[in-house]
């Protein structure tokens, strides 16, 4: 589960990590009364308005009604935090991770000033932590090179990316925060706080069950306070149960709604670009399923994986979903009747066929294990036009055919 920067600075200060004080906001007033808390009641310079959507890149992206507006703006004044504000909220923001079709940002945050003066040179770094599925490790990854052009950095000088692994169920010891603090070539006051800071860091990744926690930039200000700038946070799906009010912060309005319908009847769902929609159940015979498609001279259009607790209504939630995809041109269901028995899945697709009518795409079931023959004559003598297979090269060829047409 993604979550906003906005919450992901919350969170990251219950665990005292430093963070960029800001106000998240969501009408064109608060976000001038956020300006006058952040900035003008402090003395500050200015602040920062920064769009609130699931995707990097922000600050060089930009508003599909307004070009030359992106997602970030530095703000001096009560009419530059309006007029910014009305720009960016309600309104769609392209960035290279959002493709063309963009996002539309529904919140802004309005940021404190961090490039104040002081008696050092401000500095901004670049970390994360995630899990390094090779070594069967979390690694943090740092880098002095911080900012909006890391990608760059990781491909034209991947030396300068530093990597420290951390043993599951053990804190970052203190000699690996000493040594991260030393490759970022800091000293006095400003490695004593990113030692206190990458120590606290890795405590909230662990404490959240975070799959990645990213911090970019991390920035050294110019008294040595290090702080999260960004962050972007990711939650473990499965931990969720541990943390229902970090399940109360998920947005669905930032998901696909095809597959946030899907997760509401516990349904595994990945929309994807091809022709051939699937309903299988088990991830495994799922991703054998897609592999047939392929040969078969078919495109999937999808991931789904049913389970194995499929019934009538799972099976018609799937066919609905499938059928919303107007590449669709075939579908394939293929179950493996272990857990599940092979006639409930049938019953299913004939009562799923019957409710939503006007079906024009060939449907394709192959149905295998408890029941299987039970199943097969169900839909046989349904009269509906459901072509049924057992073998898996059966169903390859009714698919091969029907991509064909």
């Amino acid at each position: 589960m993604n979550l906003h920067e906005y919450q992901a600075k919350e969170l990251l200060k219950r665990y005292h990590v430093p963070v960029q004080e800001g106000i998240a906001v969501s009408q064109v007033d608060e976000a001038v009364n956020a300006y006058n808390q952040i900035a003008v009641d402090k003395g500050a310079k200015f602040a920062v308005v920064k769009a609130q959507i699931h995707a990097g890149g922000r600050g060089k992206g930009r508003m599909v009604e307004v070009p030359e507006q992106s997602g970030v703006a530095v703000i001096k004044s009560a009419d530059d935090v309006r007029r910014v504000a009305q720009n960016i909220l309600g309104n769609t923001l392209v960035t290279i991770q959002t493709g063309e079709a963009g996002k539309v940002v529904s919140k802004i945050l309005i940021a404190q000033d961090m490039y104040y003066d002081g008696p050092s040179e401000r500095k901004e770094f670049y970390m994360s932590i995630l899990l390094d599925r090779a070594r069967k490790q979390n690694v943090i990854m740092y880098s002095t090179e911080g900012g909006m052009d890391i990608e760059t950095v990781a491909h034209d000088t991947p030396e300068k990316i530093y990597r420290e692994w951390v043993q599951p169920g053990y804190s970052l010891q203190g000699f690996q925060a000493r040594k991260i603090a030393f490759n970022l070539g800091l000293s006095g006051l400003a490695f004593k706080n990113m030692v206190k800071f990458v120590t606290n860091l890795y405590d909230a990744y662990v404490g959240l069950d975070c799959s990645m926690l990213e911090i970019n930039p991390l920035f050294k200000s110019a008294d040595d306070k290090i702080l999260a700038v960004d962050c972007k946070m990711n939650v473990d799906d499965n931990a969720l149960m541990r943390h229902p009010d970090l399940a109360e912060m998920r947005d669905k309005s930032e998901e696909d709604p095809t597959e946030v319908e899907a997760g509401e009847f516990n349904l595994n769902y990945v929309k994807l670009d091809g022709n051939v929609g699937c309903m299988v159940n088990g991830a495994g015979l799922a991703m054998a399923t897609m592999d047939m498609i392929k040969l078969a001279g078919g495109e999937p259009a999808n991931f789904l994986d049913v389970g194995g607790s499929a019934n009538a209504q799972t099976v018609e939630a799937g066919f609905r979903i499938i059928m919303k995809d107007p590449n669709v041109k075939a579908i394939l269901i293929n179950i493996f009747g272990g857990i599940v028995r092979c006639d409930r899945v049938a019953a299913g697709v004939i009562e799923a066929y019957k409710k939503l009518g006007n079906i024009h795409i060939p449907i394709i079931v192959r149905l295998q294990g408890t029941n299987a023959e039970a199943a097969k004559e169900l839909i046989v003598n349904s009269g509906l036009e459901v072509q049924s297979a057992i073998l898996l090269s059966e169903a390859a060829d009714l698919v091969q055919k029907a991509v064909s047409k």
